[in-house]
């Protein structure tokens, strides 16, 4: 059956009612008909997606959240005491043992501090902000594949396993951007609209590149499944070792994505004194530090699932009998995958200065969507004349001796220290 196509009704049965019905409309009756089969089609259980009984997915959503606001809370604590190390300093060490409660004190002050509501704030909007941000950043999680199939004591160790599973992440997280806008909108303060202003331009600068990105590797593998992904990884090598420049861009595109340093634009305390939610307090204001988070976690567990195979160790490990068989377990590589990428972006955000908006413009606009899309092309041509895919290893490869090359060209030179001379030299 095909699905979704706009077609006339029969000849015979159209001439009964074309005089009466438009043809448009005839057409959008056939598209709303058509629409409706596939989507009981897709809730039939014969075709769910869902393979575990109701009860264990709704654990393993559970699990999901309660780890998602766990790390949240902890990633406070560890990205302080890195960038105080960064810093040359301690850090919060002083509520609890070597203040590893700190993250609770915080929470019980986010909690019972004083909510203050703007008097003019359109305040339904202004309280609904907050939630549809960390909402929308919570469903994302729940496709990243974390082992094998019946890893999980028997069951699947994700959520859900989509066929779309990319357009899904990615169309529920630029959703949770809305809750941003909305919030400096509803504060009725120029601070928080600029702040949410220059989100949503930020937005629609760095995500043409990151969906362009992404375009190379599936159709490479040919899936928008995850698990298809990282089987396919398996079987032919990290993505990376084809895909480094789509690889590159992504890691670039997802830090603007999570508002981190050097893009977080929304938050430029020099320019809009705290951003979008300059106007917002106790637990609404938390909720918005913990949808950054956790687009921040999601992004550490994505990367590494398209372009480093995932929750699979490195393939020349395998073949090393005692490594391959005492340390062959799926959650503990992509745990040592997501903390590596997490401390890359601590340690970027502790070493780089903001951008300027204009400067983040002309990045966005002028060097990673052409590239993205450059080689998009170049591998839509590999695989259209289905060439060796080994031809896109040694384009990788050309690609970063051309970076390599132009950093050391237009890397600007060191001042020379001259010394001074005294009045009587």
């Amino acid at each position: 059956m095909r699905l979704f196509c706009l077609q006339d009704p029969i000849p015979d049965q159209q001439s009964a009612y074309s005089f009466r019905v438009p043809a448009l409309l005839r057409k959008g009756i056939v598209f709303g008909t058509q629409y409706l089969s596939a989507t009981t089609l897709a809730a039939d259980p014969a075709h769910s997606t869902a393979t575990d009984p109701l009860w264990m997915v709704g654990i393993k959503a559970f699990l999901v959240i309660f780890g998602l606001l766990t790390a949240f809370a902890y990633m406070t604590l560890i990205e302080r005491r890195l960038l105080a190390r960064i810093q040359v300093r301690q850090g919060p060490n002083r509520v609890g043992p070597n203040g590893l409660l700190q993250p609770l004190a915080d929470a019980i002050k986010s909690i019972f501090k004083e909510d203050l509501v703007v008097s003019r704030a359109d305040k339904v909007v202004f309280v609904l902000a907050p939630i549809v941000s960390v909402t929308f950043a919570l469903l994302t999680f729940g496709l990243i594949p974390f082992g094998p199939k019946g890893a999980f004591f028997g069951y699947d160790p994700w959520i859900i396993d989509l066929d779309v599973g990319l357009l899904y992440i990615f169309a529920v997280s630029e959703i949770a951007i809305y809750g941003v806008f909305l919030a400096g909108w509803a504060s009725n303060s120029k601070y928080s609209l600029l702040g949410s202003l220059r989100s949503s331009a930020s937005l629609i600068s760095y995500e043409l590149a990151l969906g362009v990105s992404l375009v190379a590797p599936v159709l490479l593998v040919g899936s928008l499944n995850l698990q298809q992904i990282v089987n396919w990884q398996h079987e032919n090598g990290w993505l990376i070792l084809y895909m480094l420049p789509a690889f590159a861009i992504f890691l670039l595109t997802s830090m603007a994505e999570a508002a981190r340093t050097p893009f977080d634009l929304p938050e430029a305390e020099q320019e809009l004194v705290g951003g979008y939610n300059t106007e917002y307090s106790s637990i609404k204001w938390a909720l918005f530090q913990m949808a950054e988070y956790i687009h921040l976690i999601t992004a550490a567990a994505l990367i590494p699932t398209i372009f480093l195979g995932g929750w699979r160790m490195p393939g020349f490990m395998e073949q090393i009998p005692i490594i391959g068989g005492l340390f062959a377990l799926p959650y503990l590589w992509m745990f040592v995958k997501i903390a590596l990428f997490l401390f890359f972006f601590i340690w970027v955000r502790g070493t780089l200065f903001r951008l300027r908006y204009d400067q983040l413009m002309v990045f966005s606009w002028g060097r990673l969507f052409p590239l993205a899309l450059l080689w998009f092309l170049l591998s839509a041509m590999v695989v259209a004349f289905q060439w060796l895919v080994d031809v896109l290893g040694w384009l990788s490869l050309l690609s970063l001796v051309v970076f390599l090359i132009y950093a050391a060209l237009t890397a600007k030179p060191r001042p020379r220290n001259i010394p001074r001379l005294g009045a009587g030299d």
